[in-house]
């Protein structure tokens, strides 16, 4: 093979990624994904799109070696290949942050209000929770914080906290996290006890983004 068809072989292997991530709706599967192991329907009913149109995205994503599957009875449960494509997920994400304005004015108008955001790096957040200055709730479902979760956060789920709200001292500054930045659950916690009166602030990171900081999580589910 000469030097020319070596060279577009390679480029074409790796335009095998680029085409397989050039769909919103697998980029939000990985994000899905890098949580835990779901089913198609779980999948599907996160996305708002029929489960036929779900496993052809899945499909999508498994051929480019992105996504396994497995059968568990009569589900079909997908899982990311490998930790390395969670890191890809936030990559895009972080290069399209940092050239697209579209994607900027979008955020700006997600996060209305950034009085709400932590104001402190992850390192500095990690030492607070440890001391027990502020509580770190993970707000995501269950199965998600079983997972991996941040240190030292406290799982509660979002349709749990209303009627958990004595866990929560009123005395303490909280800080919610979910999925990651595009994620909505830590706004709608932030809402529902800001309301409660009580101290809420956020963070933009879900794992993925703190794992791809070089950040450690705890997996509960392997101990």
């Amino acid at each position: 093979m000469n030097k020319r068809l070596l060279k577009d072989l390679l480029y074409e292997q790796v335009a095998r990624i680029g085409k397989a991530v050039s769909s919103p709706k697998r980029l939000e599967l990985m994000e899905l994904l890098a949580q835990g192991d779901k089913t198609v329907e779980v999948l599907a009913g996160e996305l708002s799109i029929d489960i036929k149109l779900a496993s052809a995205h899945l499909k999508a994503l498994r051929e480019a070696r992105l996504v396994e599957s497995r059968r568990d009875g009569k589900y079909m449960v997908y899982r990311l290949s490998g930790e390395d494509v969670a890191h890809l997920s936030v990559t895009l994400r972080l290069v399209a942050e940092e050239h697209l304005v579209e994607l900027q004015m979008a955020l700006q108008r997600m996060v209305s209000a950034p009085d709400k955001l932590t104001q402190v790096g992850r390192s500095d957040l990690l030492e607070q929770a440890r001391r027990g200055e502020v509580i770190v709730i993970d707000v995501r479902p269950q199965d998600e914080y079983q997972v991996a979760h941040l240190p030292y956060a406290r799982s509660m789920p979002l349709h749990e906290i209303e009627r958990r709200l004595a866990e929560l001292p009123k005395d303490h500054d909280i800080v919610a996290y979910c999925r990651g930045p595009f994620c909505m659950l830590s706004d709608e916690a932030m809402k529902l006890l800001s309301g409660k009166g009580y101290r809420i602030r956020k963070i933009l990171d879900g794992v993925a983004e703190w794992r791809a900081a070089g950040m450690p999580v705890e997996r509960p589910a392997e101990s």
